[in-house]
């Protein structure tokens, strides 16, 4: 495993982390716990430091697993969870970022995570109007700050426009966005180059968008309610199941398979510290984490990515509507 800086934090991270939301078994369908703890230790065991969770994923239930996958392993380990979203279906999403809930969340998930510290403590998809009362919560926050609960401030944005309006007006030290291949907003918007500027960390989320981009999927499945891509319209589902076969030649004479084709897309620029693909498996967590010692893409691929991206309309603004 290699491993990259996080931003001006003085973390170091796993170019490959492990994102827990579908641990939480209210986002992916229920899930086997015994399976989630030998998966964690293994990816643990492959090099693999950093861990990215929330209070929200199972109503905590993903930091429980968590601590009880890694506890003895803490000081080798980096804990990212997030605070301010509250459980909800579908698309409206419920938060609360008032001090109170603030102090209570964090309690409650260094309760649940078996620790007195997070190494990183997100803003969870706040909106841009909460984003603008940021000098109440970060005074209240810093204060957590001082006295060692949180080594370092950051946001889980709901969208690379969010992210960037974050750069220019907080001081946060880590972004985490959505960013794939079919999603290339953090580019078009130079988010990328600007973080790097300011020294702003950028975590990759959704590297193989909720799991479209392995090319095991048709469009065609029908999730329990419990799945969080049972909200989103068949068409679109149809859509981003339709998308790997547009980059499949890419992998041609390739020793490699479509989802660490999906990672090596988001490594491969270096303004990305780690990547979080969720996996519920010790199949996943070996094919994923053998992608940090992989070649990283070259400047023809990245290239040819982008042009498919460019002649293709992956999402439909409408879709959540």
């Amino acid at each position: 495993m290699l491993y990259r800086k996080l931003g001006k934090t003085d973390l170091s991270v796993s170019e490959i982390g492990y994102g827990t939301w579908g641990l939480g078994g209210d986002s992916y369908g229920s899930v086997d716990d015994n399976m989630s703890i030998k998966a964690l230790r293994l990816a643990f065991d492959q090099g693999c430091n950093f861990f990215d969770t929330s209070d929200l994923y199972g109503d905590g239930h993903s930091e429980d697993i968590l601590s009880k996958s890694l506890n003895s392993m803490r000081k080798d380990i980096l804990i990212t969870t997030k605070f301010g979203m509250l459980p909800h279906t579908g698309f409206q999403m419920k938060q609360d970022f008032s001090n109170s809930h603030i102090q209570e969340a964090l309690e409650k998930s260094l309760s649940r995570l078996r620790t007195d510290y997070v190494d990183l403590y997100l803003f969870h998809s706040p909106s841009r109007d909460q984003l603008k009362d940021s000098d109440r919560i970060f005074s209240f926050l810093r204060k957590m700050e001082s006295e060692g609960k949180i080594r370092s401030l950051g946001l889980s944005a709901r969208s690379p426009e969010d992210a960037l309006f974050a750069i220019n007006t907080l001081d946060i030290n880590v972004i985490e966005i959505n960013f794939n291949m079919i999603d290339q907003r953090a580019i078009e918007l130079d988010l990328l180059k600007i973080a790097k500027e300011r020294g702003v960390g950028i975590i990759a989320r959704t590297p193989l968008s909720f799991g479209y981009l392995s090319g095991n999927l048709t469009g065609e499945e029908i999730f329990p309610k419990n799945d969080h891509r049972s909200n989103w319209p068949i068409a679109q589902r149809q859509t981003w199941a339709k998308a790997p076969g547009l980059f499949k030649k890419l992998n041609t004479g390739k020793p490699r398979s479509l989802v660490q084709l999906a990672l090596l897309f988001c490594i491969s620029y270096d303004e990305i510290s780690t990547v979080i693909p969720g996996m519920l498996n010790d199949q996943e967590v070996m094919e994923n984490m053998k992608v940090s010692l992989m070649d990283k893409l070259s400047s023809d691929e990245l290239e040819m990515i982008r042009s498919i991206y460019e002649n293709n309309n992956f999402y439909d603004p409408q879709s959540k509507k």
